[in-house]
């Protein structure tokens, strides 16, 4: 954990806010059951604030700056009852502390096989629970840590479902190998991932998405969709606004991540593309010194 925090700290990730970066909450997908507000923490985190709008309780996913989580749900006037975390670095989990203090009994919830701070409810692989109608299920995806888990979450009177990847899958790319391997992340994206409905809505741990756009284009630089998205990404973010979520569709369009099995993709990592785990490995060595 250690070298992990020392690994962001290098990097720069743990600088003072940018004022680019938006401090509001913002309304990022709203239906007949449910609304998701995007809550900006750190210096380019998301929490998410989850509304249950028959009752007006929420549950948050990983709420690094719990203060900024509550001070939300109080302005959009509902009550925080449950928090949900992807995975146990500090920038996802740090917050679970404090949120157990200034929400006394809230059940925090975390990957049975990762070290979640104050977890009081362990889930497993395929585990389904509720919040009110709103069902959740649990997506054990390791790579980036050994115990990440994802939130794929369905309401009856919702069309699309949502999906909170934490640090797995990003718009247009995914997380850093730190717990796993090549295979590990191909099972998490194009079998984990690419398996749920198209319209699934990504909601990512991170505002990576313009360097993660750049970095594809140099693998697909022919790439329409890419192309695309870039040219909306790059305006969204002139504007202040965030780029997520994106959704399951767009990411197998786009992301070379979940791309790995097509023939561009294989060509500009210097892979066969008969096999698609060597494919995702060095890809993500090169993205690494991009």
């Amino acid at each position: 954990m250690l070298d992990f925090i020392y690994f962001w700290i290098q990097k720069g990730i743990c600088a003072v806010q940018p004022k680019c970066w938006q401090r509001e909450p913002v309304l990022g997908y709203n239906s007949v059951a449910m609304d998701i507000h995007l809550v900006p923490v750190l210096g380019d985190n998301y929490a998410y604030l989850v509304v249950h709008k028959a009752t007006q309780k929420a549950f948050c996913v990983d709420p690094a700056e719990p203060e900024k989580v509550l001070d939300a749900a109080e302005r959009l006037g509902v009550t925080l009852e449950m928090s949900l975390t992807t995975h146990k670095h500090w920038d996802h989990a740090g917050g679970n502390n404090k949120l157990a203090k200034l929400v006394p009994g809230i059940p925090i919830v975390g990957g049975e096989k990762e070290h979640v701070p104050a977890c009081s409810k362990f889930v497993k692989d395929g585990e389904e629970f509720y919040f009110e109608t709103i069902k959740i299920r649990t997506l054990l995806t390791p790579c980036h840590t050994s115990g990440h888990v994802l939130y794929y979450v369905t309401d009856p009177s919702c069309a699309d479902p949502a999906l909170f990847s934490g640090d797995t899958l990003f718009v247009a790319g995914c997380g850093r190998f730190f717990e796993g391997t090549g295979k590990d992340m191909y099972r998490a994206l194009v079998q984990v991932c690419g398996s749920l409905p198209p319209n699934t809505r990504v909601f990512c741990g991170h505002e990576y998405t313009v360097k993660s756009l750049q970095f594809a284009l140099s693998v697909e630089p022919n790439n329409a969709a890419l192309k695309q998205k870039m040219t909306w990404a790059q305006q969204r973010r002139h504007e202040n606004l965030p780029t997520v979520p994106s959704t399951i569709a767009e990411e197998l369009s786009y992301n070379p991540f979940m791309r790995v099995t097509q023939p561009s993709v294989a060509l500009a990592t210097g892979v066969s593309q008969s096999d698609p785990v060597a494919v995702m490995t060095k890809l993500r060595q090169m993205k690494d010194v991009f």
